[in-house]
C-alpha cells in the first residue's frame, strides 16, 4: 500500500524539511513493522540489476538493526568478481567515505551505531542507497543528515540504485535544492528506473 500523498510547497526549504520531518516518523514506523521476509526479494533484484555490470567497485551498507540486510548480497557480489566499499561516515557536512570490504575485513565502529571496514579507500561507481521512503520519480526520503545527497553530488558519475521495502513508496516526496534524484529504485517487487 502507497502512503499517502503529503502535500508540500516544493518551493520553501522550511516546509519541505517539516514535512520530510513527518514522512520520516511514518516511513520508520513503517520499516520497523514490515515483514522482513520480504526483502530476500529486493536482494534478489539487486542481485540481478548489478550481476550484468561486474566487475565494479559497488558501494553497499552495513545494515542498521531495522534496515534490509545487504550481508548476503555483499558476499555474493564480491564471489561474482565485485570489489565492495562500504560508507564510513564522516563529521556532519561532508560526504561519506568508502572503505574496501572483503569478506574478512575487520569492522570498525562508526557514528550513528554504523560500522564500515578497515581498509583502503576506494570510488565507487555503483552506490546502493538505503531509502526510508521513495516515489515513482526517484526522489527519496533519508535519514535527514544529507550523507547521500552530499555524497552523489561528489560523485555525479556514479549509478545510485535505492532499495527500499515496497511498503516504504509515497505518492510524491517533497524535493529541496539539493535532493537528488536515483538512478533506480530496487524493492522486492520490482525494478524502477529514472536515468
Amino acid at each position: 500500500m502507497v502512503a499517502p500523498h503529503i502535500s508540500s510547497p516544493q518551493g520553501d526549504p522550511s516546509a519541505v524539511a517539516a514535512r520530510k520531518k513527518e514522512l520520516r516518523q511514518h516511513c520508520m514506523a513503517t520499516l520497523k513493522a514490515r515483514d522482513e521476509a520480504l526483502d530476500s526479494g529486493i536482494l534478489t533484484h539487486l542481485h540481478t540489476l548489478l550481476r550484468p555490470l561486474l566487475p565494479a567497485v559497488v558501494a553497499g551498507v552495513w545494515p542498521l538493526p531495522h534496515e534490509v540486510n545487504l550481508c548476503p548480497l555483499c558476499h555474493a557480489l564480491v564471489d561474482a568478481g565485485a570489489t565492495i566499499v562500504l560508507p564510513e561516515t564522516p563529521p556532519r557536512g561532508e560526504p561519506l567515505i568508502f572503505r574496501r570490504w572483503t569478506p574478512h575485513a575487520p569492522m570498525m565502529q562508526g557514528r550513528f551505531g554504523t560500522e564500515f571496514p578497515d581498509g583502503p579507500i576506494v570510488q565507487p561507481a555503483i552506490i546502493l542507497v538505503p531509502l526510508l521512503g521513495f516515489d515513482r520519480t526517484g526522489n527519496r526520503l533519508g535519514y535527514g543528515g544529507g550523507y547521500y545527497d552530499r555524497t552523489l553530488a561528489a560523485l555525479p558519475n556514479a549509478c545510485s540504485v535505492g532499495y527500499a521495502p515496497s511498503c516504504q513508496e509515497l505518492d510524491s516526496l517533497p524535493a529541496g535544492p539539493y535532493d537528488k534524484p536515483l538512478s533506480c529504485i530496487v524493492t522486492e517487487k520490482e525494478i524502477l528506473r529514472f536515468d
